[in-house]
Protein backbone atom coordinates (compact mmCIF):
# COMPACT_ATOMS: atom_id res chain seq x y z
CA UNK A 1 0.00 0.00 0.00
CA UNK A 2 1.44 3.58 -1.23
CA UNK A 3 1.74 5.83 1.48
CA UNK A 4 0.21 9.68 0.97
CA UNK A 5 0.69 12.35 3.45
CA UNK A 6 -1.63 15.05 4.03
CA UNK A 7 -1.62 18.17 5.82
CA UNK A 8 -3.87 20.30 6.80
CA UNK A 9 -6.11 17.11 7.89
CA UNK A 10 -8.61 19.17 10.28
CA UNK A 11 -9.89 21.01 7.65
CA UNK A 12 -12.80 21.14 4.86
CA UNK A 13 -10.52 19.99 2.10
CA UNK A 14 -8.35 17.67 4.42
CA UNK A 15 -10.52 15.93 6.43
CA UNK A 16 -12.61 14.73 3.14
CA UNK A 17 -9.19 13.74 1.40
CA UNK A 18 -8.77 11.24 4.40
CA UNK A 19 -12.03 9.99 4.68
CA UNK A 20 -12.08 9.05 0.93
CA UNK A 21 -8.40 7.46 0.12
CA UNK A 22 -8.19 6.12 4.21
CA UNK A 23 -8.68 1.99 2.53
CA UNK A 24 -6.21 2.86 -0.28
CA UNK A 25 -3.49 4.51 0.79
CA UNK A 26 -1.86 4.21 4.22
CA UNK A 27 -2.17 7.99 5.31
CA UNK A 28 0.27 10.10 7.44
CA UNK A 29 -2.34 13.21 8.67
CA UNK A 30 -0.03 14.94 11.12
CA UNK A 31 -1.64 17.87 13.42
CA UNK A 32 -0.29 21.03 13.58
CA UNK A 33 1.71 19.84 17.22
CA UNK A 34 3.20 16.73 15.04
CA UNK A 35 4.63 18.93 12.00
CA UNK A 36 4.73 22.97 12.07
CA UNK A 37 4.73 23.73 8.14
CA UNK A 38 6.70 26.51 8.98
CA UNK A 39 9.18 24.18 10.74
CA UNK A 40 11.31 23.11 8.40
CA UNK A 41 13.31 20.90 10.56
CA UNK A 42 9.97 19.10 11.96
CA UNK A 43 9.22 18.49 8.18
CA UNK A 44 12.19 16.92 7.02
CA UNK A 45 11.38 14.85 10.18
CA UNK A 46 8.20 13.67 9.43
CA UNK A 47 8.88 12.98 6.01
CA UNK A 48 12.02 11.38 6.58
CA UNK A 49 9.84 8.75 9.33
CA UNK A 50 7.00 8.44 7.33
CA UNK A 51 8.53 8.29 3.53
CA UNK A 52 5.47 9.45 1.75
CA UNK A 53 5.14 8.43 -1.99
CA UNK A 54 2.84 11.17 -2.79
CA UNK A 55 2.07 14.40 -0.53
CA UNK A 56 -1.54 16.36 -0.96
CA UNK A 57 -0.65 19.93 0.73
CA UNK A 58 -3.86 21.51 1.76
CA UNK A 59 -2.91 23.45 4.97
CA UNK A 60 -3.57 27.10 4.85
CA UNK A 61 -5.04 30.00 6.73
CA UNK A 62 -7.70 30.43 3.71
CA UNK A 63 -9.79 33.23 5.53
CA UNK A 64 -9.54 36.06 3.24
CA UNK A 65 -10.03 38.56 6.47
CA UNK A 66 -7.91 37.27 8.32
CA UNK A 67 -4.88 36.69 5.82
CA UNK A 68 -5.31 40.70 5.50
CA UNK A 69 -5.25 41.14 9.12
CA UNK A 70 -2.42 38.92 10.16
CA UNK A 71 -0.57 38.74 7.09
CA UNK A 72 2.87 38.07 8.51
CA UNK A 73 1.54 35.26 10.36
CA UNK A 74 -0.78 33.78 7.08
CA UNK A 75 2.59 34.79 4.81
CA UNK A 76 4.35 32.46 7.01
CA UNK A 77 1.76 29.13 6.79
CA UNK A 78 0.79 29.67 2.85
CA UNK A 79 3.88 30.52 1.58
CA UNK A 80 6.98 29.47 3.74
CA UNK A 81 5.25 26.62 5.08
CA UNK A 82 4.28 25.43 1.36
CA UNK A 83 8.00 25.91 0.26
CA UNK A 84 9.27 23.53 3.46
CA UNK A 85 6.84 21.12 1.99
CA UNK A 86 7.87 21.44 -1.80
CA UNK A 87 11.71 21.17 -0.85
CA UNK A 88 10.46 18.32 1.50
CA UNK A 89 8.83 16.04 -1.21
CA UNK A 90 11.57 16.95 -3.56
CA UNK A 91 14.47 15.92 -1.43
CA UNK A 92 12.03 12.44 -0.15
CA UNK A 93 11.30 11.63 -4.08
CA UNK A 94 7.15 12.40 -3.26
CA UNK A 95 4.91 13.95 -5.89
CA UNK A 96 3.69 16.94 -4.58
CA UNK A 97 0.24 18.12 -5.27
CA UNK A 98 -0.43 21.54 -4.15
CA UNK A 99 -3.79 23.04 -3.22
CA UNK A 100 -4.05 26.46 -4.71
CA UNK A 101 -6.65 28.94 -5.98
CA UNK A 102 -8.53 30.68 -8.05
CA UNK A 103 -7.90 34.00 -6.14
CA UNK A 104 -4.73 34.11 -8.00
CA UNK A 105 -6.89 35.71 -10.92
CA UNK A 106 -8.65 37.85 -8.84
CA UNK A 107 -7.87 41.61 -10.05
CA UNK A 108 -6.72 39.96 -13.80
CA UNK A 109 -8.09 42.81 -16.30
CA UNK A 110 -8.77 40.14 -18.54
CA UNK A 111 -12.18 38.27 -18.51
CA UNK A 112 -12.50 34.77 -18.40
CA UNK A 113 -12.62 31.82 -18.49
CA UNK A 114 -9.00 32.45 -17.03
CA UNK A 115 -5.72 30.39 -18.38
CA UNK A 116 -3.06 29.05 -16.15
CA UNK A 117 -0.02 30.64 -18.52
CA UNK A 118 -1.40 34.16 -18.18
CA UNK A 119 -0.37 37.31 -16.12
CA UNK A 120 -1.77 37.59 -12.54
CA UNK A 121 -1.71 40.24 -10.09
CA UNK A 122 -4.04 39.19 -7.28
CA UNK A 123 -5.76 42.26 -5.27
CA UNK A 124 -6.10 40.71 -1.86
CA UNK A 125 -3.35 39.25 0.22
CA UNK A 126 -4.53 35.71 0.56
CA UNK A 127 -3.91 35.44 -3.49
CA UNK A 128 -0.97 37.26 -3.39
CA UNK A 129 0.62 34.29 -1.14
CA UNK A 130 -0.85 31.75 -3.03
CA UNK A 131 0.82 33.27 -5.90
CA UNK A 132 3.86 33.01 -4.70
CA UNK A 133 3.56 29.61 -2.67
CA UNK A 134 3.14 28.63 -6.28
CA UNK A 135 6.16 30.39 -7.59
CA UNK A 136 8.39 29.08 -4.60
CA UNK A 137 6.95 25.45 -5.02
CA UNK A 138 8.42 25.31 -8.56
CA UNK A 139 11.05 27.00 -7.84
CA UNK A 140 12.13 24.29 -5.12
CA UNK A 141 10.10 21.30 -7.11
CA UNK A 142 9.47 21.33 -10.86
CA UNK A 143 7.78 18.74 -10.17
CA UNK A 144 5.42 20.06 -8.02
CA UNK A 145 1.52 20.32 -9.33
CA UNK A 146 0.42 23.01 -8.53
CA UNK A 147 -3.92 22.61 -8.57
CA UNK A 148 -5.62 26.04 -8.81
CA UNK A 149 -9.06 24.73 -6.55
CA UNK A 150 -12.74 26.73 -7.29
CA UNK A 151 -15.24 27.65 -4.20
CA UNK A 152 -15.94 24.20 -3.12
CA UNK A 153 -19.02 22.75 -1.59
CA UNK A 154 -20.26 19.50 0.18
CA UNK A 155 -23.87 18.09 0.78
CA UNK A 156 -22.74 17.14 4.19
CA UNK A 157 -21.33 18.32 7.34
CA UNK A 158 -18.07 16.37 8.77
CA UNK A 159 -17.89 18.73 11.88
CA UNK A 160 -19.76 21.03 14.15
CA UNK A 161 -17.57 23.53 14.07
CA UNK A 162 -17.59 23.15 10.24
CA UNK A 163 -17.97 26.34 8.30
CA UNK A 164 -20.62 26.64 6.31
CA UNK A 165 -20.55 26.54 2.46
CA UNK A 166 -22.10 27.81 -0.87
CA UNK A 167 -24.21 24.78 -1.28
CA UNK A 168 -25.00 24.01 2.57
CA UNK A 169 -25.65 27.44 3.25
CA UNK A 170 -28.35 27.61 0.23
CA UNK A 171 -30.13 23.88 1.69
CA UNK A 172 -30.25 25.50 4.92
CA UNK A 173 -32.50 28.49 4.08
CA UNK A 174 -34.71 26.47 1.67
CA UNK A 175 -36.04 25.46 4.88
CA UNK A 176 -37.24 28.84 5.19
CA UNK A 177 -39.06 31.75 3.49
CA UNK A 178 -36.16 34.06 3.38
CA UNK A 179 -35.97 35.79 0.21
CA UNK A 180 -32.01 34.88 -1.38
CA UNK A 181 -29.93 36.69 -2.63
CA UNK A 182 -26.77 36.61 -4.68
CA UNK A 183 -24.27 38.79 -6.50
CA UNK A 184 -24.45 39.53 -10.44
CA UNK A 185 -21.21 40.96 -11.01
CA UNK A 186 -19.21 37.94 -9.65
CA UNK A 187 -18.30 34.81 -11.89
CA UNK A 188 -17.01 32.01 -10.50
CA UNK A 189 -16.85 28.50 -10.47
CA UNK A 190 -18.49 26.54 -7.80
CA UNK A 191 -17.28 22.62 -7.05
CA UNK A 192 -18.50 19.84 -5.63
CA UNK A 193 -15.36 19.01 -3.19
CA UNK A 194 -16.27 14.78 -3.97
CA UNK A 195 -15.04 15.48 -7.74
CA UNK A 196 -11.68 17.29 -6.51
CA UNK A 197 -11.03 14.74 -4.38
CA UNK A 198 -11.77 11.98 -6.57
CA UNK A 199 -9.52 13.82 -9.68
CA UNK A 200 -6.71 14.55 -7.44
CA UNK A 201 -5.92 10.09 -7.64
CA UNK A 202 -5.37 11.20 -11.67
CA UNK A 203 -3.63 14.41 -11.03
CA UNK A 204 -0.54 12.18 -9.41
CA UNK A 205 0.13 11.19 -13.31
CA UNK A 206 0.57 15.34 -14.37
CA UNK A 207 3.50 16.54 -15.30
CA UNK A 208 4.73 19.09 -12.78
CA UNK A 209 3.33 23.01 -13.20
CA UNK A 210 0.13 25.10 -12.37
CA UNK A 211 -3.11 23.15 -13.23
CA UNK A 212 -7.11 24.85 -13.27
CA UNK A 213 -8.60 22.11 -11.19
CA UNK A 214 -12.58 22.54 -10.92
CA UNK A 215 -16.04 22.92 -12.25
CA UNK A 216 -16.13 25.32 -15.34
CA UNK A 217 -19.11 28.26 -15.42
CA UNK A 218 -19.25 30.93 -17.64
CA UNK A 219 -22.91 32.74 -16.22
CA UNK A 220 -22.65 34.97 -12.67
CA UNK A 221 -23.89 33.83 -9.73
CA UNK A 222 -27.44 34.88 -9.61
CA UNK A 223 -27.64 33.84 -13.03
CA UNK A 224 -26.54 30.44 -12.09
CA UNK A 225 -29.04 29.61 -8.71
CA UNK A 226 -32.06 31.26 -11.41
CA UNK A 227 -30.89 28.03 -13.75
CA UNK A 228 -30.46 25.31 -11.03
CA UNK A 229 -34.11 26.44 -9.86
CA UNK A 230 -35.62 26.35 -12.78
CA UNK A 231 -34.11 23.05 -13.95
CA UNK A 232 -35.36 21.65 -10.44
CA UNK A 233 -38.70 23.30 -10.49
CA UNK A 234 -38.44 25.39 -7.33
CA UNK A 235 -39.40 28.97 -6.66
CA UNK A 236 -37.20 31.23 -8.91
CA UNK A 237 -39.27 34.18 -7.27
CA UNK A 238 -37.38 33.73 -4.17
CA UNK A 239 -34.17 34.67 -5.64
CA UNK A 240 -32.88 38.71 -5.28
CA UNK A 241 -30.03 40.12 -7.18
CA UNK A 242 -27.23 41.18 -5.03
CA UNK A 243 -25.86 44.29 -7.23
CA UNK A 244 -23.73 45.99 -5.25
CA UNK A 245 -21.20 43.02 -4.39
CA UNK A 246 -17.86 43.83 -6.56
CA UNK A 247 -19.46 46.50 -7.71
CA UNK A 248 -18.71 48.75 -10.04
CA UNK A 249 -16.43 46.10 -11.97
CA UNK A 250 -17.45 42.39 -12.14
CA UNK A 251 -15.23 39.82 -10.64
CA UNK A 252 -14.38 37.34 -13.12
CA UNK A 253 -11.90 34.44 -11.32
CA UNK A 254 -13.63 32.01 -13.54
CA UNK A 255 -10.91 29.10 -14.82
CA UNK A 256 -10.73 27.55 -17.83
CA UNK A 257 -10.43 23.16 -18.30
CA UNK A 258 -8.88 23.13 -21.14
CA UNK A 259 -5.43 22.15 -20.02
CA UNK A 260 -6.56 19.73 -17.43
CA UNK A 261 -9.23 17.82 -19.85
CA UNK A 262 -6.03 17.65 -22.13
CA UNK A 263 -4.65 15.25 -19.52
CA UNK A 264 -7.67 13.43 -19.13
CA UNK A 265 -9.46 14.87 -16.14
CA UNK A 266 -13.10 16.27 -16.34
CA UNK A 267 -15.63 18.14 -13.99
CA UNK A 268 -18.92 18.39 -13.78
CA UNK A 269 -20.04 22.62 -14.74
CA UNK A 270 -21.48 24.31 -11.91
CA UNK A 271 -24.52 24.17 -12.78
CA UNK A 272 -24.91 20.33 -13.57
CA UNK A 273 -23.30 19.82 -10.07
CA UNK A 274 -25.78 21.77 -8.47
CA UNK A 275 -28.12 20.47 -10.16
CA UNK A 276 -27.54 17.05 -9.55
CA UNK A 277 -27.27 17.90 -5.61
CA UNK A 278 -30.14 19.99 -5.50
CA UNK A 279 -32.21 16.69 -6.41
CA UNK A 280 -30.89 14.89 -3.28
CA UNK A 281 -31.48 17.77 -1.25
CA UNK A 282 -35.33 18.69 -2.59
CA UNK A 283 -35.92 14.83 -1.88
CA UNK A 284 -34.84 15.42 1.60
CA UNK A 285 -36.75 18.10 2.02
CA UNK A 286 -39.80 16.08 1.10
CA UNK A 287 -39.42 13.43 3.74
Amino acid sequence: MKRMLVTGASGFLGSRIIEFYRDRYEICAPSHRDMDITDQEQVWEVFHDFKPDMVIHSAAISDVGMCERESERSGKINVDGSRNIAMASCEFHAKCLFCSSDQVYFGSQRGGPHKEDEDAAPLNVYGREKLLAEEECLRQNPECVILRLSWMYDTRTLKEEEHGDFFRTLASRLRTTDILCYPVNDVRGITDVNEVIRNMEKAWGLPGGIYNFGSPNDRNTYETVVRMFQALNWDVGRLSKNEQAFAPDLRDISMGQKKVNDNGIFFSTTLEGLVRNGTNVYKSLAR
